[in-house]
């Protein structure tokens, strides 16, 4: 956090991306890899979130969550996030990165009435309206905790009426909404204490929004915490995010190349385009699933898909850009409540999106690169649960990016056998 600093000096020092970045006293830089990460892993269990000394009113929340013990991320997260101190957090998908800054959140806020405390930044609406939903859910018991999400394809007059009848102490959004409720006057951001960034680097590495990011951030105090999470975070991103921090503490859950997931069976089929469907048919028929998310690479496949599914008395629902954002929405919470199993969709629904009962994942077109690839399989076996992932391979350029996520995240996958053991995925 430290010191305010002189306006002319923040704003040049933010904006200039070429400095050679300074690295972070070791006292401040907690990288959980190897041994220390497995012996720091031990001691978790024996340790729940009481340990971290927060309100009575969180902990029940907790409880009713169900969560038992903190994951690793939480462990090494929360008692500096709860401090007030800066924080980068890289830690796979499903490893309960939002809690950290939710309940870090949370337990710092003494609610003023009319005042936005805590700003969380992320690239989608569905992402937003997802950390909303989990602030809600753990404010339960804190009842003057008012939370509210922005985000562009709603009325902005909905928006400004909210903030000036019911202003919220948290505000979650997408970035160009958040920016022209700032810029209307209708959103104050000077009370902000915590700033916060989830899936920070979609959002640093798109210059646009990068500039919309940076344009939200000077309207805040100079004394305030930032925190910043994501999945993968390249080094050529960290020292961007660095330059809205300082002295952050820095947490790198398991190094890039053990980015894989715990619990996650991963097999490939090598197949052509022509035989995609009814291999599809075939293995929906074969396998045993509570709910499976099927990507695509375009909104027009994602309807094609999904027709056919239904066609053929699949209870299948899809999700694309091509929709209305009411639409969309309607959709998520539809199959995230379960009344339906099966949800085709595009990439928009590869990050960040949380649904607890998705045990398969299948590439029915493979990914663009091994970040997606990730984030994709990462719908599978959330939170150390088990899961399955199955790719379709039907061109060189496809076989391309499976070797480089065998080569990044150090991972054999092997071709799918005959017979799967349905107890190697299904949660018993």
């Amino acid at each position: 956090m430290g010191e305010t600093r002189d306006n002319d000096v923040y704003e040049e020092d933010l904006l200039d991306y070429d400095e050679e970045e300074e690295k972070a006293p070791d006292s401040v830089t907690a990288k959980v890899n190897g041994e220390a990460g497995k012996k720091g892993y031990v001691g978790i269990h024996s340790s729940g979130f009481r340990d971290f000394l927060l309100k009575p009113e969180l902990l029940r929340a907790i409880v009713d969550s169900g969560f038992e013990h903190p994951s690793e991320v939480q462990h090494e997260c929360i008692p500096q996030a709860i401090l007030g101190m800066d924080v980068i957090c890289q830690a796979k998908s499903g490893m309960g990165k939002t809690a950290v800054f939710v309940l870090s959140s949370l337990q710092q806020i003494e609610p003023s009435p009319g005042q936005v405390i805590a700003l969380v930044l992320c690239h989608t609406r569905e992402l937003a309206y997802q950390i909303c939903h989990e602030f809600e859910r753990f404010s339960t018991y804190l009842p003057d905790i008012k939370v509210a999400v922005f985000y562009g394809g709603v009325n902005i007059k909905v928006h400004k009426d909210l903030l000036k009848n019911e202003c919220p102490h948290i505000v979650v959004g997408t970035p160009g909404r958040i920016l022209a409720l700032t810029r209307d006057k209708d959103l104050s951001l000077k009370n902000v204490r915590h700033f916060i960034l989830d899936e920070c680097d979609k959002m640093l590495e798109s210059l646009d929004m990068r500039r919309d990011v940076q344009e939200i951030f000077k309207m805040t105090p100079h004394d305030k915490q930032v925190m910043m999470f994501s999945a993968t975070l390249s080094k050529e991103i960290r020292p961007v995010c660095k330059k809205f921090m300082q002295d952050p503490m820095e947490i790198y859950v398991d190094d890039e190349a053990k980015l894989t997931l715990h619990g996650l069976v991963q097999h490939y089929i090598k197949l052509s385009e022509l035989e995609k469907n009814r291999k599809l048919n075939d293995l929906l028929d074969a396998l045993d699933f509570n709910q499976v998310v099927i990507f695509v690479k375009s909104v027009s496949r994602a309807a094609e898909l999904n027709k056919l599914l239904v066609e053929c008395n699949f209870p299948s629902i899809c999700i694309h850009s091509g929709m209305s954002q009411e639409e969309r929405l309607t959709r998520y919470k539809g199959f995230k409540e379960g009344h339906k199993r099966i949800l085709v969709a595009t990439d928009l629904v590869g990050r960040g999106i949380d649904i607890e009962r998705v045990n398969i994942v299948i590439n029915y077109d493979m990914p663009d690169s091994a970040d997606t690839y990730l984030h994709r399989v990462g719908r599978a076996g959330r939170f150390g649960t088990k899961g399955l992932a199955i790719t379709f391979v039907s061109s060189a350029s496809d076989s391309d990016v499976l070797n480089q996520v065998q080569e990044r995240f150090e991972v054999d996958i092997k071709e799918l056998p005959e017979q799967i053991d349905t107890s190697t995925y299904m949660p018993s």
